[in-house]
């Protein structure tokens, strides 16, 4: 968890505009990050391999799409990006963003994604074409 927290520390340092570079991260561990934070560990090795068949990609926009695999690959694709959400969400909240800063926090959070990608992993550039 503590490597997750710190990968989220860096998308939001990214995504600063103060001069100073603030670092940005979750403050306060709340039982619903908590829970959203653990429902992604659990899902990590299920959404890894089904990335490699081709069946889930990483979006342009921070979040997991279903690719093929129908409903239960769609089932985890959903329950994968209401966790990513809310902490995304909790981050902009607990860190004074301000409006427009999730949109911000997603797109670093995407960038993020496309470069830890394995070979092989379907990912979506920004301008929407999956590679």
């Amino acid at each position: 968890m503590k490597k997750q927290l710190m990968v989220f520390a860096l998308v939001c340092a990214a995504a600063a505009t103060a001069p100073a570079q603030a670092k940005y991260d979750i403050k306060e561990m709340t039982p619903a990050v908590k829970t959203a934070l653990d429902g992604r560990k659990s899902r990590f090795s299920e959404l890894k391999a089904l990335k490699a068949k081709g069946q889930v990609g990483e979006n342009n926009r921070g979040y997991v799409q279903a690719l093929g695999g129908g409903k239960p690959v769609e089932a985890l694709v959903a329950a994968e990006n209401k966790d990513r959400k809310l902490v995304y969400e909790t981050i902009v909240q607990q860190n004074r963003l301000g409006a427009g800063a999730l949109a911000t926090v997603e797109k670093v959070f995407a960038g993020v994604q496309r470069e830890k990608a394995d070979p092989g992993d379907k990912v979506q550039d920004a301008s929407g074409r999956w590679n």
